[in-house]
């Protein structure tokens, strides 16, 4: 039921996900859905656990064997590319409080995160550094996704170059912070 939903929400938005909508795709009456969906936030969160899980694999696929700006461009392209492949799944993932530590929202974030904090070890990254990196970059391509998704970048420049663009531009920054650690210059 998740994945049909995640399809369902991929095709017409996220946000125009209804459980009336789902019941029509699966071929059963509305009703028939709480026997396996308790709520619309029940199959929101089941949508993003799903999300998370598919996103990890993708960009832990992607970065299998890489490391430093390889990996970077690697997990950065495959984070892209599930965004504009799956946008309405991966728009359930925002927003979300998870309710406990035992939260599958929670669990499956996390594990989404994993392949960027793979990738920001071979950076060099100080732990104590290592939540405000994986913000950073977490932003920076999340937020270029999203708007690459949603329309945003119209202007006449390859779009595909500026994402290299930005790779490399991470990639500096990232390289640069390594480097001023590693020579004592801490904040």
């Amino acid at each position: 039921m998740t994945a049909a939903a995640a399809d369902l929400a991929d095709e017409i938005g996220f946000s125009g996900l209804t459980m009336r909508r789902l019941a029509e795709r699966v071929g059963v009456c509305a009703p028939s859905l709480y026997k396996h969906i308790a709520s619309q936030d029940d199959l929101h969160r089941r949508i993003a656990a799903l999300a998370f899980d598919e996103a990890a694999d993708a960009i832990g696929t992607a970065i299998q064997g890489r490391a430093g700006s390889d990996a970077l461009a690697a997990a950065a392209r495959a984070l892209r590319d599930f965004v504009l492949t799956h946008p309405g799944r991966y728009a359930a993932t925002l927003g979300l409080t998870p309710t406990g530590p035992d939260d599958p929202i929670m669990l499956a974030s996390r594990r989404g995160i994993g392949p960027f904090e793979a990738v920001l070890r071979g950076y060099d990254i100080p732990s104590q550094d290592m939540t405000h990196a994986l913000r950073a970059v977490r932003s920076v391509f999340h937020g270029f996704a999203n708007l690459q998704a949603s329309g945003g970048l119209q202007w006449s420049t390859d779009v595909a170059e500026s994402f290299e663009w930005l790779i490399d531009l991470v990639d500096r920054g990232l390289r640069a912070t390594a480097d001023t650690e590693s020579a004592g210059h801490h904040r």
